[in-house]
């Protein structure tokens, strides 16, 4: 038990310097917040780095139209209760706009949308750092990833050429219209995620514990049914016991049956499981590449 208290404190305290460092390297960071485990555990993190003060970045939500209520409504509660500033791009006020087109067909998504509202949000709000929860356990491109990650003046990241992290030095120097994504729990995995948020009993939204929901199976996925997602004739949907491990635009987070209720019931379905959480993920699936080809454009 010691060993595992002191790993995962080892881990926050890694987390919280990297905060601050980029706290006092850079002007005008902010918090990209999904609703999702990381981002909400980067965002606690952050109220650790500066107690007693407020977190001293803003959080911005890029809001695809087809979330989940339940991210919604908790996003909204605890930007309450920690009496932060929110902003929120619209990917259908782009779409409104004439700025973005809407994906056809079954297996459309807005997912991919995303990137346009983020990088247009960090441009209007002269943001040059924006703090995201990703993993480099999560996928290989992730994996790929410096704490301190450059974008150059279009958004664009080029994995080949990136800096030096040697004895946590990081350097945050750019040019002007350039910015940096930075991820203070790149080396935190799944588990070590659920195992610290259990630790410090921080709270969650319902979709990450099991719960009766209407789902269909889609390419070995189990989706949840939504008036955002068309269905087609042999695609059955029915009742089932399910739970998220990621959460995202409804038309592409997949749902697993699950059992588990509690974070420890979590814990030990995580610690036994060999599909990674992102397997769920359909958007990943459109290419072998997928995740790589959208970050270098500027996703998260």
């Amino acid at each position: 038990m010691s060993y595992y208290l002191s790993h995962l404190k080892e881990l926050e305290a890694e987390s919280i310097f990297i905060l601050r460092e980029v706290a006092a390297q850079f002007e005008r960071p902010v918090i990209l917040f999904s609703g999702g485990k990381d981002s909400i555990l980067v965002t606690y993190l952050a109220q650790k780095a500066f107690y007693p003060a407020r977190i001293p970045f803003p959080l911005l939500h890029i809001d695809t139209g087809h979330n989940f209520d339940e991210t919604i409504e908790y996003r909204d509660n605890l930007v309450k209760q920690l009496g932060a500033n929110l902003l929120v791009g619209s990917v259908q006020s782009a779409i409104d706009e004439g700025a973005l087109t809407e994906e056809k067909g079954y297996n459309a998504s807005r997912n991919s949308l995303q990137t346009h509202v983020l990088l247009d949000s960090l441009e209007k709000g002269k943001f040059d750092a924006a703090i995201g929860g990703a993993r480099r356990d999560e996928e290989k491109a992730r994996a790929k990833e410096r704490f301190f990650s450059h974008r150059d003046e279009f958004g664009q990241w080029d994995p080949k050429n990136q800096r030096p992290e040697l004895w946590n030095l990081f350097n945050g120097k750019k040019h002007y219209g350039e910015h940096f994504r930075v991820f203070p729990i790149s080396n935190w995995t799944e588990l070590d995620v659920w195992q610290y948020l259990a630790m410090e009993n921080v709270p969650l939204p319902s979709l990450y514990f099991a719960h009766k929901r209407k789902v269909f199976k889609r390419d070995g996925i189990l989706l949840a049914d939504t008036p955002y997602i068309p269905k087609r004739e042999d695609e059955e949907v029915f009742e089932a016991m399910v739970r998220c491990r990621t959460i995202g635009d409804t038309t592409c987070t997949g749902v697993w049956e699950s059992n588990a209720t509690t974070v420890n019931d979590i814990i030990a379905e995580v610690a036994t499981t060999r599909t990674t959480e992102r397997g769920g993920r359909a958007d990943d699936k459109r290419s072998e590449t997928a995740m790589e080809d959208r970050k270098k454009h500027g996703y998260f």
